[in-house]
């Protein structure tokens, strides 16, 4: 019988969220190493096995276009760069996509859709992208750093969702950090939400204009926020001034800098269901996937709770998607290169709400107990 199970390398991570940033970091990789050397060449143990397996992928944007699950992966590679807090050690420079007609089905990778040496503004470390789709054009926007070395977010279109991509002269006007998703709502509006803590140098625009030294709140101030803005008709620029994302606390305060296991770091993700706006994130250094609800796109959002415990891997990204009537969270984690940080492999699996619309919170472990 299988079961669901927290690592007692993990809980012992938990324990020191009250330590100070670096030292969390270490300790948490030192936790996710243990685990390396003891779990992850048992494939049994993982919830979900990679989708593909022959290059490494991760921050998995997925969508259903034409009947057909795309998803817009970064692209992993090993280029012998050494860990920093800056993420110089994840130097990504094209996108593939992957597609498949049903979850379980077979993956296909339709190859390099965007090579950084086919964007004319960019420099380096294409991240985390995502998709869309309006009027029978896709778009695929994706973070790169300028020829300034700062973060900056592209566009590139087609006229298929498998691409090839072709790339905009100039970033979004007025564009920065990292981590673009793009929501549809239902009433055909299209909003970007972005932002990334850092490498994804949030941090250095709290003053409206960047600067490159790094500026956080005190842990008792309230935290940074994502950004949004709804898109311009063509989905080229932004149809607005960016607007903060307010993530508050049960009592309607915003979350502090200090709550790391609650506030936002990354990885922004938007989906509706039910009518309520659920904005899903990362928590950074505290390895969380978590979410909270509103009644708008712009929030406030309130938040709610977990939906994705810590992966093998120190980051964690997602996306979620409705197929054929489940809701599905595409996540990923270190399994292929057994728990490489920046080495990553991309996964799927169902994500299933209680009646109160709450989310149930996935493992992304199990383990097979013999003779239960």
């Amino acid at each position: 019988m299988h079961r669901y199970t927290t690592p007692i390398v993990l809980t012992f991570a938990w324990m020191l969220l009250g330590c100070e940033r670096e030292n969390t970091e270490t300790l948490t990789e030192q936790a996710a190493g243990t685990r390396t050397e003891v779990e992850a060449a048992d494939a049994s143990l993982f919830l979900a096995q990679p989708l593909v397996s022959h290059i490494y992928t991760a921050d998995p944007s997925a969508h259903v276009f034409n009947g057909r699950i795309y998803i817009y992966p970064s692209h992993d590679v090993d280029a012998g760069i050494p860990r920093d807090d800056l993420g110089s050690h994840f130097a990504m420079r094209d996108y593939h996509v992957l597609s498949m007609d049903k979850i379980g089905g077979g993956v296909v990778d339709h190859g390099v859709v965007l090579d950084i040496e086919n964007v004319p503004w960019a420099s380096r470390q294409m991240w985390a992208p995502d998709a869309a789709e309006k009027d029978g054009k896709y778009f695929l926007y994706f973070p790169a750093k300028d020829k300034q070395d700062i973060f900056r977010i592209g566009v590139a279109v087609s006229d298929v969702p498998n691409g090839p991509f072709q790339a905009q002269n100039k970033p979004i006007q007025g564009s920065f950090s990292t981590d673009p998703a793009v929501f549809k709502d239902t009433d055909g509006t299209y909003y970007m939400y972005w932002g990334g803590l850092w490498g994804g140098q949030l941090q250095r625009w709290t003053s409206g204009e960047y600067k490159p030294e790094d500026s956080y709140p005190a842990n008792d101030a309230p935290a940074l926020t994502p950004k949004v803005a709804r898109l311009s008709d063509d989905m080229l620029s932004y149809a607005e001034k960016p607007r903060d994302v307010l993530i508050n606390d049960e009592n309607g305060r915003p979350l502090l800098a200090g709550d790391r296991s609650r506030s936002f770091f990354e990885a922004s993700w938007m989906h509706k269901y039910n009518g309520k706006y659920y904005f899903s994130y990362s928590t950074g250094d505290t390895h969380f996937v978590a979410y909270a609800l509103g009644d708008s796109p712009y929030g406030p959002f309130t938040y709610v709770g977990k939906l994705l415990e810590p992966v093998l891997g120190w980051t964690t990204q997602h996306s979620i998607v409705e197929i054929d009537g489940r809701w599905h969270l595409f996540y990923h984690d270190s399994q292929l290169s057994s728990g490489e940080t920046h080495l990553r492999n991309v996964k799927v699996t169902e994500l299933k709400y209680n009646e109160d619309g709450t989310i149930q919170t996935v493992d992304a472990y199990w383990e097979s107990s013999s003779g239960s």
